[in-house]
């Protein structure tokens, strides 16, 4: 699976945290980091989504100080879906259930410790578009293309 990844300033340790842990992980198989000293948490957000968008990552890891800045400027890209997590059943559910292609963290609310853990159950979950939650995501898709 390839990864984009990408922080602010706020981010940059955890998401440097997680940088190392998924380079080690055999089911990664590319993890591009867009971060940069001087970048803001929407345009790292931006640019993840369109990277996921533009087929170059299957999905994508934003860090911000809480994660709820980059999961609202992710997911003002049409078609992607940002969810905040920093538990299981949350990060797993983010993509089980709602099809989340950008998982968001903050670097004030997660050790990386955890937050590496999270990333484990995220990389193996999967979304099945034939479950009761599928249903709900095309409605969501059809409000949004209006």
């Amino acid at each position: 699976m390839r990864i984009v990844i990408g922080a602010p300033g706020n981010g940059a340790a955890l998401k440097d945290a997680m940088v190392a842990h998924l380079e080690a992980d055999e089911r990664v198989s590319e993890v591009i980091d867009l971060s940069t000293a001087d970048i803001t948490y929407p345009d790292v957000s931006f640019q993840a989504a369109r990277a996921i968008l533009d087929g170059k990552a299957d999905r994508g890891i934003l860090v911000c100080g809480t994660g709820v800045g980059t999961a609202i400027a992710a997911s003002k890209v049409s078609g992607m879906r940002a969810a905040t997590a920093h538990d299981v059943i949350t990060a797993r559910g983010a993509v089980e259930n709602y099809d989340a292609q950008i998982l968001c963290m903050g670097q004030n609310v997660i050790a990386a410790p955890a937050a590496n853990a999270l990333l484990d159950v995220w990389l193996d979950a999967r979304h099945d578009p034939a479950s009761a939650y599928g249903a709900k995501l095309q409605e969501i898709a059809a409000f949004e293309s209006r």
